[in-house]
Order: C-alpha cells, then structure tokens, then sequence
C-alpha cells in the first residue's frame, strides 16, 4: 500500500493527498501535520516507514466537503485519490496476471484536483461571489487574460498593456491565477503551468474542439494573446479534472473601451466590494445589494466593477430599473418568484462537469419551469422596456426538457444518487417492476420474522441487515442455544458481546433476490440520470441563457427595490463632460447612519467645463473625504446601470475613475504611505484625460510642508491645465486657495465647522469660498488629546501664525508663478558660473581669515572631481 501511496503522492506535487481508504480519506507523513493543523483533528501514527512512525489523520468520506472548504480558504489544493475498482475487480484482475489474491491491493488513482478557482460544489462557494481562475501569458508586448467561472461556464477573453494587468486582475477578482513557468510579471502566488499549453494555435484548437465548430469567427475576433491565454486555461482545467472538463460556454470578447477604467488603488479607495476591514459590511455592493438570488448579486458585482461606456446599454439598464420601480406591487410579486428559483447556473456546472446530484436536476426542473412561468406573466405586461423584451425570449424553450425532468423524477430528489430513489414511479415500467419484486421480498422477510418468533418462541428475535453480513437473524446470547442445535435449519454466523446472529436457507434466498433486484434497480436509475444530464448537457448555452436573463431581471428588481427604500433618483447620462449632482448622499456612510438613528447631510456638487476642479478646505472631520467618494460612487453606480443617493443627477459619461483618498504604507513593496502616495498621484498624472473624473484628497501630507505644498501646488496645476478633466481637490494647504487666481476653471469650497463655547461643531456642509482655518486643535480635543498637549500646541500655533504674517507666509511669491503649462526648464548655471557669482557677491573686507579659509575649501567642493 505505501508503494501506491509514494507514487500518487509524487503525482499530486503541491497539493495535500486525499487518499481514500474504506469510508475515509487518510492524510500521511506531512500532508497529515499540515492538514491536522489546519482543521483541528488528532494527529495519529499508523506503522512505520524508513524505521520511523508515519504521522496520519483522516477525514470521514460523507463529510468530506466541509473539511476540503476549510483547506482551501487556508490556501491549500487538494488532490483526490479514489478507488477506481472494486474488491471484486481487484481480485479478476490479480488472477488474470497470476498475482496471489491475497497481495492483491485496490487499485486508486487521482480523479481530481480541488483548487480555490476550479470549484463546483455548493458548499464550497459563496453563493453570492464569484469564483473565477484566471489564466495570463504574454505576447508581443501585450497580456492575454482568459477568465473562467467554472461554477457556472462563463468565459472571457480580453489583453491589455503590461501596464495595466494590476487594474484588470483588480476588476476580475480571482480566486486563482495560472501563468506559464518562468513568468516573471504574474502577480504573487500563480500556479505555474507548462509554457508549451500557452500557445495560440492550440488554443484555438481547443475552443473549436469544446465547442464542435470549424472557426471562432461567430464568437468574436479574438487576439494571438487572448488564444493563447484561452489554451493555458483549458489545459489546466483539463489537468485538474485529470480530463474531465467542467462547463465552458462560448468565449465572449471583452475589450478595454467597453467600460469604466478603474485602477487598483481606486477600487480599493472606494470599498467597492470589499470594505477595508475585509468583508462586504462597509462596502458598496453590501449597502446597494437587495438581489434574491445568489446571480443577481453576483452580477450585481460584476456591473459595480466594470461599469459601462455605452451610452445606449447604460439607458438599457435604468429603462429595466424605472419599470420596476414604478410597479411596487408587481416588483413584490416578481422577487417572491426569484427567491424560489435556485441557482440555475451553478446547478447546471456541476451536471455538466460530472459532479451533479439527483438534487441538482430537480433544481432545474424547478427553476426552467418558474422561468417559464415567469415568461407567461411578463409577456402580458404593457410598456415593456426593450431589455425586458430581451430577458424574457431567453426564459423559454425549455418545456420538452422540463416535461421529461417532471415525469422522470420525484418532487424532491435526495442529494445521493447511489442509494436511488430518485426516478418516478411509472416513468419505467421495467424499474416499477424491479422495485415491486424487491418490495415483494421485503414484505416476505417482514413475514418470515414473524414465523420464526412463533417456531422458536423467542418473542426478540429479530432479522436485520448491514452492510457487511446483508440480512441475518438476531436474537438475545440466551436463546442462541435453541438456534444452534443441528437441526434447527439456522447457520452460526456471528458471536456478540449480549447478541448471536444466525442465517437460514429461507432468508439467503429471499435476500439473493432483494439484492438482484435492488442491484438491477440502481443500474436502470444510473441509467435514467446519465440520459437526463445527456439532456441537460446538450441544452447547456440556452440554460445558461436564462440562468443570466433571471440574474439581469433579479438586479433590476433590487436596484429598483434599493431606489424606492432610500429615494434613490434615476441619474441622467450626456456625453458630455459635466457633472451636475442634486442633494448627493454616500449610501454606506448614509446607511450606517440611518441604523444609528442620525440624518446624513447631503451636499451639491456641480462641475463644468469652466468649472471643472473644486478645491476643498475644512477640518478633519468635517465630510471632504465623504464628500469626494460619494461623487465618485455616485458616478459609478450610474454608469452601472444602478439609481443613485441623489435628488438629481445629470453624469457627463466618465472613461476613467481615478480616487487618491487615504494611503497606509505597503511593507511588502518596500513602499512608505507617502510612497505610496505618490506612485497613486503619478498613476492619475500619466493616465487620466479629459473625459475623467479625479478625487486627490491631501496630496503632499506625507512629507515635509514646503516640499508638500510644492507637490500640492504642482498637481493641482496639471490636473487643471494639462489634463483639463473634472476633479475634487481636498486639501489644509490653505495657500493653495491663491491658484484660483490663475486658473480660470477652479473654484473654491469649505465644510463648514463652528467653534461654540470652546467645542467644535461640525455641519458636514458645503459652502463656496476658502476655509478660514482647520480647526485642528479642536479636532484634536475631540480626540482626546490630553488638554496640556492642546494648550502648548495652541501656544506653538501662536507663534507660527505670528511668523507667518510678518514673512507673509510660506506661499508668498508663489502668486508671481507662471502657470504649470507656461513653465520651462531655466538653465542651468555651470559650476564656474555659479562660483563667480559666489565671488561677486562676497565682501572681502568683512571676511575674516577663518570664514576666507571655509569659502574656498566650499568653492573647492563645487568643483567637478576633473578640475580640482
């Protein structure tokens, strides 16, 4: 047996070995520490290996998911080692090569790998997250992504410059991420895979193979790179399924232009799906989320992380979102219906790959004929908007596939399939016949019990069965003599500690023939479900087609649903570059703040191309960082299709999303916060254009003042003048309110705060004109600072306040800049030149001999190295 271990241990590589033994699967040597830590079980021995003992845990078969769940999210890949024969063949097959049957051993082998992104199993997933792998190359200059649900089939082909492989990997979300061998530029913890699988050619191959067509040009025009990606991805897939693939629907081209461009500091800024503490709670989706369905909320992320470019699929969207709105009685209706429609598109991956259950084509049933149902009664509503009219072609088709799921399966399909159980009674006559005859059997053993107890007269005797000696008789240790004279007609079998169990010819045969027939009866089951999920599988793209249309309408409904619970507006979209907000609102910190029983302040914002960069000063505290989100958020719901927290809204179409709002420091990268943040402000710098929109909140804080303010004073400058895009500039740089003295386009705005009776009072209003001060000290307090520490740091600000008005301030001469668009390179003075001027400017008589000695040993440093 170790012999076969060592050689699927090999097999398996990285990954733990699951290896089955009887109704376990058994951990050995390291795999058994590290899994043993990992799920908290008793790490045992079992024999000795090399002269010492084998560490070994194990795991029950029945409950095996719930362990392989808390491995993966631990990081780990499993590798399943499965029996492929029975005892029987076993033995067949050591007779055939003359080996003794004694020596014989089951033989296993891996049926599969279990890796974070190659999931089927509903209590593996997340019902309302994606799981996505992801497979990169690189060629000629460009990445091709190929990205795969494997839970449901979905796939996606795109490329990008190298660049920008961090902000796409950002939007996907994987849960695994395979490159060639030897790639450098793949983010951290890839799989690396053979270089010769990511090859174009072949990747062409395979998606013309998977999908029975002589050419890809029906599903878009795909790149060298994205095929090549595609490739890497099927053989992986195809090695972890150790050649069983899992559902892959056609490819689907998606190009950069088609939506929002969003980096990862951006995404990571705004909580988009994630809140900075880890989970949904404080995040977007987790305030506008109102899906029934565990699709409508995983596309409901999918919108929020790409949103859309086209003006006309935009407008689609909202049209979905207004119908429903307006229709609050009907919108209850249609989202009771949603909730009782299972998950159509992960119930179709795991038929499709192998790994589906009696449970999951009941599922379907279910779910295909509310599709239809629903179909019935939307087609009667009048003023249907034209995606509606889209969604509901797509919910029909099925009532074949439905008809034969209804007759052939009972209402409520167990989970199991080896026990059957799951056909109908008169869908087979021949499978009504077989479990009649076993019925017949039973009923005759329920009888031959009977008449055992009065031939015997023990009152306990019982017949039972397990699944080691089948049917047997049992009766109490101090009646076993009457069974155990000769000619009683009953056979020893088995000595218990308070039991002796007996076999009699009567009930041998009677089990020979509940065995054959229930043995016959799983076969013709297993048979009726391998041509349902045929059925299934030839059906898979139309499935899969209402699988979505039923997500599309579930995120309308709940969009709709979210407008109506918080007066959310529907948002009007030009094409222009402005951006006109009425009574705005953030919907998590509005949200957090309704649950606390507090009203959130909301606020204006109007920009235009005259007016097109906002700087904003008030204390900390006061709402600016909320204030530049919620626009940010604002803009991006509406691009998603989505209602937003605004009175009114009117959203100039927005290519790309830039937020610079908070920065921690990043260790890993060797990076400090203010590092970071300026790798952010010259990400903005290099990609923004004019169509964008900007939040920069305190650039320059992380540093010292001067060399701040510069920074500051410079950004703001360029944003303004070389990129020309909308932007919402935080600052405390007070100095910086003199550039709306020079640029025509920015224009001043404070929070409001108040001091009264020595305690700050903070409005979170928007006002025009610059911030008076920054009401540090009082935020301070607020705080907690020791009074003491408040006191002498007012006593320091004194001070400075009273320099600054005599020197006229740390920005005084910075009004006689030219703008950041006029400025030219000066000059620069040659070491020569600049000594002279040195010289000139020296009064020699004032110098005494010991400063005439350090001025030319100064000179003397200046010098380049060759003129000394």
């Amino acid at each position: 047996m170790m012999a076969q271990y060592l050689a699927l241990r090999e097999d398996a590589g990285d990954a733990l070995l699951f290896y089955r033994m009887g109704d376990f699967f058994e951990l050995f040597f390291e795999d058994a520490k590290a899994a043993a830590a990992i799920l908290d079980i008793a790490l045992t021995t079992r024999g000795e290996h090399d002269g010492q003992p084998i560490p070994m845990c194990g795991v029950p078969v029945h409950s095996a998911e719930s362990y392989l769940a808390r491995l993966i999210r631990a990081g780990c890949r499993v590798a399943i080692a499965e029996q492929i024969e029975t005892p029987d063949e076993a033995k067949a097959r050591a007779k055939r090569e003359g080996t003794p049957s004694s020596k014989v051993l089951v033989g296993r082998a891996i049926v599969r790998l279990v890796t974070a992104g190659t999931l089927t199993e509903e209590a593996l997933l997340e019902p309302r997250r994606a799981n996505v792998l992801v497979a990169l190359t690189e060629l000629r200059g460009s990445i091709g992504i190929a990205a795969c649900d494997v839970s449901t089939g979905a796939m996606v082909l795109e490329e990008c410059a190298p660049e920008m492989l961090g902000a796409a990997l950002a939007r996907i979300g994987p849960s695994e991420v395979v490159v060639p061998e030897d790639w450098a530029n793949g983010p951290d913890e890839a799989i690396f895979r053979p270089r010769g699988t990511f090859a174009s050619d072949a990747g062409a191959d395979r998606l013309k193979a998977l999908h029975a067509v002589a050419t890809l040009d029906a599903f878009g025009d795909f790149s060298r790179a994205m095929l090549a990606a595609a490739g890497g991805l099927i053989a992986y897939l195809d090695h972890v399924g150790r050649g069983n693939l899992p559902l892959l629907l056609p490819p689907v081209r998606r190009t950069a232009e088609a939506g929002m461009a969003m980096d990862e500091a951006t995404r990571a800024s705004l909580e988009i799906l994630e809140s900075t503490s880890g989970g949904r709670n404080g995040s977007l989706i987790g305030a506008v989320d109102r899906c029934v369905t565990g699709a409508g909320s995983r596309l409901l992320a999918e919108d929020l992380s790409a949103p859309l470019l086209d003006h006309a699929a935009i407008e689609a969207r909202l049209a979905l979102v207004q119908f429903w709105r307006d229709r609050p009685i009907e919108r209850a209706q249609l989202r009771d219906g949603l909730r009782a429609i299972p998950d159509l598109g992960r119930a179709l991956g795991r038929v499709v790959a192998g790994r589906g259950s009696p449970r999951d084509l009941g599922q379907l049933r279910d779910g295909l004929s509310e599709a239809m149902r629903l179909h019935r009664w939307l087609s009667g509503a009048p003023d249907r908007p034209a995606l509606l009219d889209d969604m509901l072609a797509r919910l029909t088709g099925h009532g074949a596939l439905t008809d034969l799921l209804g007759r052939a399966l009972v209402p409520s399909p167990p989970t199991e399939r080896s026990n059957g159980g799951y056909i109908a009674d008169g869908y087979d006559a021949g499978l009504d016949e077989l479990r009649a005859t076993s019925g017949d059997a039973r009923r005759a053993i329920a009888a031959m019990e009977a008449r055992y107890r009065d031939e015997t007269g023990i009152a306990t005797l019982k017949i039972r069965h397990n699944g080691v000696l089948g049917y047997f008789i049992e009766v109490a240790a101090r009646h076993a003599d009457r069974l155990m004279a000769p000619d009683s007609g009953f056979t020893h079998r088995q000595t218990m500690k308070d039991a002796v169990r007996f076999n009699s010819l009567t009930l041998h045969e009677e089990a020979a023939r509940i065995a054959e027939a229930g043995g016959h009866a799983l076969a013709a089951e297993e048979a009726h479900f391998e041509a349902l999920v045929a059925e299934i599988t030839a059906a898979r793209e139309s499935i899969a087609a209402t699988a979505a249309a039923l997500a599309r309408i579930d995120v309308a409904a709940a969009n709709a649903e979210r407008a109506a619970e918080s007066d959310w507006c529907r948002p009007e979209i030009a094409e222009d570059t402005g951006l006109t907000i009425t009574g705005g609102r953030h919907p998590v910190v509005e949200a957090a703040l309704a649950q606390a029983g507090e009203r959130f302040v909301a606020n204006d914002c109007v920009l235009a191309q005259d007016n097109r960069l906002w700087l904003i000063g008030g204390p900390n505290m006061g709402g600016k960082s909320t204030f530049l989100r919620q626009n940010a958020l604002i803009v991006l719901l509406a691009q998603a299709g989505c209602f937003v927290p605004a009175t009114a809204a009117r959203v100039g179409l927005v290519d790309r999303l830039f937020s610079r709002v908070g920065a921690a420091d990043n260790l890993a990268r060797g990076r400090s916060t203010f590092m970071v943040e300026m790798v952010e402000t010259a990400a903005i710098l290099a990609q923004a254009t004019q169509r964008s929109f900007v939040i920069l909140d305190e650039v320059g804080r992380g540093t010292s003042t001067y060399d701040g303010l510069a920074l500051a004073w410079a950004v703001a400058e360029a944003v303004h003048s070389r990129i020309a895009c909308r932007c919402l500039f935080a600052t405390h740089y007070h100095e910086l309110a003199r550039l709306a003295e020079t640029c025509e386009a920015l224009s001043l705005h404070h929070v409001r705060a108040r001091e009264w009776q020595g305690d700050l009072v903070l409005l979170h209003e928007l006002a025009e004109g610059p911030a008076d001060r920054s009401y540090g000290l009082a935020v301070a307090r607020l705080a907690g600072v020791p009074d003491a520490v408040v006191e002498r740091a007012k006593a320091v600000l004194e001070k400075l306040e009273a320099t600054r008005e005599a020197t006229g301030g740390i920005a005084a001469g910075l009004g006689d800049l030219p703008l950041f668009a006029a400025l030219r390179p000066e000059p620069q003075a040659s070491p020569e030149q600049r000594l002279a001027e040195q010289l000139r400017a020296a009064d020699l008589d004032a110098l005494t001999p010991r400063e005439a000695l350090d001025l030319l040993y100064q000179w003397k440093r200046a010098l380049p190295a060759n003129k000394r």
